[in-house]
């Protein structure tokens, strides 16, 4: 069966031109990044997907973004999860440690196992702190793909959760 992969948790392109790009022929199931991340790109990425399958009876399935980070090494994935905190995903190898979580700025350092490679999809935002606080730990920035998700889902496949939706580390701001 023919999977697609769609990552759009760095909220490029956010137009719709990505739609255009893909090749839907003989799709059967649909894996998307649920984030955290972009929400406008999460959003319209899920809303594609499950839109899709009510016309074509595809499979819609959904992992966390950052997972497309892993490298098979011990590596904190951490992001900009704004108003001072950042979201730390854990992995040992192709494994998710635990769900992903937020951590205050004055934490970060201790919630990152002594060891692990540091690597951010919000590089222009949080490189320089994160270099600052990891220094050679510190591997730069990295954005998830569509073929880091199929990677990591080929090896970790009870990842894929049923019914995706978006991971929100915030509740919705109200007026």
């Amino acid at each position: 069966m023919k999977t697609l992969y769609i990552e759009r948790s760095t909220g490029e392109c956010r137009n719709g031109d990505w739609v255009s790009k893909l090749d839907l022929d003989g799709v059967g199931r649909i894996v998307v990044g649920t984030g955290p991340g972009s929400f406008a790109g999460i959003r319209s990425a899920l809303a594609f997907a499950q839109g899709y399958s009510i016309g074509s009876g595809c499979e819609v399935l959904g992992m966390p973004s950052a997972c497309a980070l892993a490298d098979g090494g011990r590596l904190a994935a951490i992001g900009d999860a704004r108003r001072g905190k950042f979201w730390i995903a854990l992995f040992d190898g192709m494994r998710l440690e635990k769900p992903i979580f937020q951590t205050e700025a004055e934490s970060l350092f201790e919630q990152v196992p002594a060891g692990a490679r540091v690597v951010t999809p919000d590089e222009e935002r949080i490189g320089e702190k994160l270099s600052e606080i990891f220094g050679e730990r510190y591997a730069g920035g990295r954005k998830p793909t569509p073929e880091g998700l199929e990677r990591f889902a080929a090896a970790n496949p009870g990842v894929l959760a049923k019914e995706p939706l978006p991971i929100y580390l915030n509740p919705a701001v109200r007026p």
